[in-house]
């Protein structure tokens, strides 16, 4: 990668944009792709995003927006997907050219279409190369990026150059970087957290404490670890910020959607209306159908994800749920 490659954002949502306020120190233009073409006018007129992070204001003379995906591809040596994984293939489908970029996915989900983490997804779709194919994880949440508090992120790319590229590019004031060449297991690592956190709300909208929440969360590590080992069994240590770290962020924190949308169902919400009373998507949802297809073909011992499953999907009593997953914890 360049030292000041050209990159591309395409998403519009709240971590989209933390990403462009992240760039916005190190780069002298970043390409940003809108959908719709009214928040393209708006932020041009007013300088920040209408629907997320409305309090973070750009200097609009380093963006260069378009609804013109293709454009902003071909414009770009770097592209950076941020988009919800339900919608990313409906996105990109008809892109040409990926398979020429280095493409980093800030995508906290599976591609439900395909069944695929977005790595394999970019790698058997658009033939992009697995050491031109990155992720970008956490702990980091968008609001708190928003409010320049110290945060931590980890670039992970089959070649750790790409990465370290980018966390070069991404390394500032609020912002420490850290490149891994562990690519299956970040990305998988952010998918299960979010199913986790999931977990996490229905315990607190049904009135578990923060005592059974620590012992779930030591249980779903331990998951987590299970699981990516059998998918891509390499030498890792589970308790980097990129796995734990990222966890403990999206199961405690008051800006996960994801234990927000948990929070919902335990509180007796059906999962349509509490689809409809957030703003924004919980990965989680999408991501424990896809983990539980997969891991029938590893066949991984995951009590946590099968119990959200269970509720989401099989419409079970979700207190009846988390007593017997009670049961199984240690």
């Amino acid at each position: 990668m360049q030292s000041q490659p050209k990159i591309a954002v395409i998403g519009s949502g709240s971590w989209a944009t933390a990403i462009v306020k992240i760039l916005s120190n190190n780069c002298k233009q970043i390409n940003w792709y809108f959908r719709k073409p009214e928040d393209i006018a708006f932020i041009k007129q007013y300088g920040h995003n209408p629907r997320y992070l409305s309090s973070v204001f750009f200097d609009t003379t380093k963006l260069n927006l378009s609804d013109n995906l293709q454009q902003m591809i071909d414009q770009s040596d770097v592209v950076i997907l941020a988009v919800p994984s339900a919608f990313i293939h409906n996105t990109i489908k008809d892109i040409k050219g990926l398979d020429r970029k280095i493409v980093f996915s800030a995508i906290k989900g599976i591609v439900p279409e395909y069944n695929l983490i977005v790595g394999e997804y970019l790698n058997s779709v658009y033939g992009v190369a697995f050491d031109n194919i990155g992720v970008i994880t956490g702990p980091c949440h968008a609001e708190e990026v928003a409010l320049e508090k110290l945060s931590y992120l980890t670039l992970a790319c089959g070649d750790i150059s790409n990465a370290e590229a980018l966390c070069r590019l991404m390394a500032c004031r609020y912002i420490k970087c850290s490149a891994s060449d562990d690519i299956y297991g970040t990305e998988l690592s952010a998918v299960l957290k979010n199913v986790i956190a999931l977990a996490g709300g229905i315990c607190h909208g049904i009135g578990y404490g923060d005592n059974f929440l620590s012992v779930l969360v030591s249980n779903a590590i331990q998951e987590i670890e299970r699981f990516v080992a059998a998918v891509h069994p390499i030498d890792r240590d589970i308790k980097a910020s990129a796995y734990l770290g990222d966890l403990l962020v999206t199961a405690y924190s008051q800006f996960s959607r994801n234990r927000m949308f948990g929070t919902m169902l335990g509180k007796g919400y059906s999962v349509k209306h509490a689809q409809l009373e957030m703003n924004m998507i919980a990965e989680g949802y999408y991501a424990v159908k896809c983990v539980h297809e997969i891991n029938k073909k590893y066949n991984v011992n995951m009590p946590i994800t099968e119990a959200v499953y269970h509720i989401i999907y099989e419409n079970k009593n979700v207190v009846t749920e988390m007593q017997q997953l009670a049961e199984k914890l240690s």
